[in-house]
């Protein structure tokens, strides 16, 4: 029996979630699929910067595994970009490292998943009056019941 899947931390949830090739109608182009791991793998090593090792840490990953999902993803996006596909980012094996807050008078921070359940005053001005920020995205698509797939609690 194989190892079950250790969920992958993900720290940004992009706002835009699909893709497409400018003037070809929807209904005549092929989709891509990109998970949102394999999306935070790109984001991380080619737009952060970081070593990979870096990477697999900041995922809670081995760097095998960081390494895997970087040559799922990279392929997928060539595909899409060079053969004129849609690339559609969803779903996936993830929890949500961060969650933001603000309190009735504005302020506005991140705090760890595990901090977010204890959170009960702004760290600011120290108001009990604090909501959190719904992440653009979280909400569509297959997000919204990904609990059991990884998505936070």
């Amino acid at each position: 029996m194989p190892r079950p899947i250790k969920c992958r931390q993900v720290a940004f949830i992009p706002e835009v979630t699909y893709f497409k090739p400018a003037g070809v109608p929807l209904r005549n182009l092929e989709e891509v699929s990109l998970s949102l791991e394999e999306a935070e793998a790109i984001r991380l090593r080619d737009l952060e910067k970081l070593g990979q090792e870096q990477c697999a840490q900041k995922m809670n990953i081995s760097r095998s595994t960081f390494q895997r999902l970087l040559a799922s993803a990279r392929p997928k996006v060539a595909d899409a970009l060079l053969n004129g596909k849609a690339i559609k980012i969803k779903g996936g094996n993830f929890e949500l490292v961060v969650r933001r807050f603000r309190c009735i008078t504005g302020h506005e921070w991140e705090v760890s998943s595990r901090a977010a359940e204890a959170l009960q005053f702004c760290p600011i001005c120290s108001t009990s009056q604090i909501m959190p920020l719904r992440l653009r995205g979280w909400a569509r698509g297959d997000w919204s019941k990904q609990r059991q797939q990884g998505a936070p609690k």
